[in-house]
């Protein structure tokens, strides 16, 4: 029985989130209540304080997940001298941007500007998965510097570059629109590629 209620109160957690992700998605953060969210979950207002202290304890969970998700993806490429790094480098870009065009889109607004919502605390645990996704893509790069294959010298800069296209996506993409997320890819990738003075 016990198992049973924490499964079914995993799902509830996770249906919260998922409900939560939408109105921020259509409202912005700013403009949701907890009892816009309560609402849209089918829920009287207490019964979402028995799973989240606040909103902001939603957002939290939210850009934590995504992070996670992002970082995931690039795990493969963080230490493998095999791999080409213009392969990595198009391998980042593909999961970053399937990840932040995908269903579950956290929100209007570019990722950076959701964290003065937080508190100091989690705001420092999302920096830090940040900090980790930036030293990720900064060592693809500069394997890639020290092959002769990217001829820029600072490759901190073509890092912030990169994250700050991928994340604007979510901004201007719309499904079924003019471009499709291979699309996207490729222009990106071609893009990057072309600014780090590499070549296919």
């Amino acid at each position: 029985m016990a198992v049973q209620q924490r499964k079914k109160s995993k799902e509830q957690r996770e249906f919260i989130i998922s409900k939560t992700r939408g109105l921020f998605w259509e409202k912005g953060y700013a403009e949701t209540s907890m009892r816009d969210i309560a609402r849209e979950c089918g829920f009287k207002p207490a019964n979402i304080y028995n799973f989240f202290s606040n909103k902001e304890s939603i957002l939290f969970e939210i850009l934590n997940e995504e992070m996670k998700q992002i970082i995931a993806a690039m795990e493969p490429y963080r230490d493998d001298d095999g791999i080409d790094p213009r392969l990595a480098l198009r391998g980042v870009i593909d999961g970053h941007v399937r990840l932040t065009l995908g269903e579950r889109r956290s929100s209007k607004l570019l990722f950076d500007s959701g964290l003065h919502n937080l508190s100091a605390a989690n705001r420092k645990k999302i920096i830090r998965l940040r900090d980790e996704y930036d030293s990720i893509l900064s060592r693809i790069i500069r394997r890639g510097i020290d092959r002769g294959m990217f001829s820029i010298s600072d490759e901190k800069i073509a890092v912030y570059s990169i994250a700050s296209m991928i994340a604007r996506t979510r901004i201007w993409y719309s499904p079924g629109g003019k471009y499709g997320v291979d699309e996207i890819v490729d222009f990106i990738y071609s893009f990057t590629l072309k600014g780090l003075g590499g070549r296919k």
